[in-house]
């Protein structure tokens, strides 16, 4: 048993690992055999936890497995400041009811990996709206403006003349005060989050906690070979119906196969390493490899029968060029519908602004006429029609 434990351990401080702040320290926490406190936070910027956020995610199920304290915060007060740890432009600040409406469904997609039952579920407005200028002066004062600027991204920005908001450099500070509010023994996040991640271990230390360890997962690319972002578009999503995630995935890089297996399932890492030797030997197709990746993703969120299935459609519409059978319908309950307003309600695209780039980018057809306009109406007239949207997203339109 202890054997196994070390295993464990092992895969949690290594699989999908950038860096490990006081590794030594965090593995004798593991092999303890006590209960620690895990914490991650993600602000709700967007409607949809899309799978670059799923690693981490993925991470504390890990850890939830081992008998830990998991705590996930739904940054609704840092969503409205916003990070711009991993942008080059300045982040404008979201409104509290985008917010609160972005974060509905928060709870019900980590539940998708995590025992919700199992998990606290917090808000930092709880304690962050709370704070005076006296308590985040005294909290400001631990660190410096030079370290700061210092950040790859800030002193690009800098550089290049770009404008720095004074409400950026208070954003670590929230950040590091939610391992203060939760008493956190660990925080996990991504590369881009290192100073924010760091900001926690000082403000411990000023409120004479002992200092979280830190686990860093790596960034991963999305299905056009960029960072995963949904203000780029090319994120694959919790939320996404099972066609949809299975072709999400078949349409990415082959040389994100390995890395997204890593990343994005629990498959033993012995067969990882396999295939990878494999596909270098020439003796597994990609092709045949993202098959079976898209299945073990697409199983994760959906069950295995809906893997099963997501796999036949991919086959029948992509491989075989087959119009599907049973194609979902989306009722209108109104006389007419803007298309890029019915593509939100069929739930293949994100907003408004995401449905008028699906079409401007070619990727909506109906009835096999591409269409290139967003600002077309739909009427009555087009009820039994069929709308294909990417390469693997099929739906019928219905008006009641």
């Amino acid at each position: 048993m202890e054997k196994e434990l070390e295993n464990k351990i092992d895969e949690i401080l290594t699989r999908g690992v950038n860096e490990v702040i006081e590794r030594e320290s965090l593995k004798k926490k593991l092999s303890s055999g006590e209960k620690i406190t895990v914490k991650l936070g993600i602000d709700p910027t967007s409607p949809n936890l899309h799978l670059g956020r799923a690693v981490a995610l993925l991470k504390l199920k890990d850890l939830q497995d081992l008998g830990h304290k998991i705590v996930f915060i739904i940054g609704d007060f840092t969503g409205q400041i916003g990070d711009t740890s991993d942008k080059d432009s300045e982040r404008p600040m979201l409104s509290e009811e985008i917010v609160q409406s972005n974060l509905k469904s928060y709870g019900e997609q980590a539940g998708k990996i995590l025992n919700l039952d199992k998990i606290e579920i917090r808000y930092n407005s709880e304690w962050l709206a709370k704070l005076g200028y006296g308590e985040i002066g005294a909290q400001a004062d631990q660190f410096s403006l030079a370290e700061f600027i210092a950040r790859d991204n800030i002193k690009k920005r800098l550089e290049e003349g770009k404008r720095i908001s004074l409400r950026e450099v208070l954003y670590p500070l929230m950040q590091g005060y939610d391992s203060v509010a939760v008493g956190a023994d660990l925080e996990i996040g991504g590369t881009d989050q290192r100073f924010n991640l760091l900001a926690g271990r000082e403000l411990q230390k000023y409120s004479d906690q002992a200092p979280q360890d830190i686990l860093m997962v790596n960034l991963i690319e999305g299905t056009d070979g960029r960072k995963m972002s949904s203000s780029w578009g090319n994120t694959i999503n919790i939320l996404d119906e099972s066609n949809d995630m299975f072709g999400k995935v078949m349409s990415m890089p082959d040389n994100l196969i390995i890395k997204y297996f890593i990343h994005c399932t629990r498959i033993p890492m012995n067969l990882v390493k396999q295939k990878e030797e494999e596909m270098k030997s020439g003796s597994l197709n990609p092709r045949d490899a993202k098959m079976d990746l898209a299945f073990e993703i697409t199983k994760i969120y959906h069950g295995e029968e809906k893997a099963q299935e997501a796999k036949e459609y991919f086959v029948n519409t992509f491989s075989e060029k087959k119009i599907p059978e049973n194609i979902p319908e989306v009722i209108v309950e109104k006389d007419e519908i803007k298309l890029t307003e019915f593509l939100v309600l069929a739930k293949v695209a994100d907003s408004i602004s995401d449905a008028r780039r699906k079409i401007e980018q070619g990727g909506v057809e109906i009835n096999g006429e591409k269409i290139s306009d967003y600002k077309i109406v739909l009427h009555k007239d087009n009820s039994g029609s069929t709308l294909k949207i990417g390469k693997f997203g099929f739906s019928k339109i219905k008006f009641q």
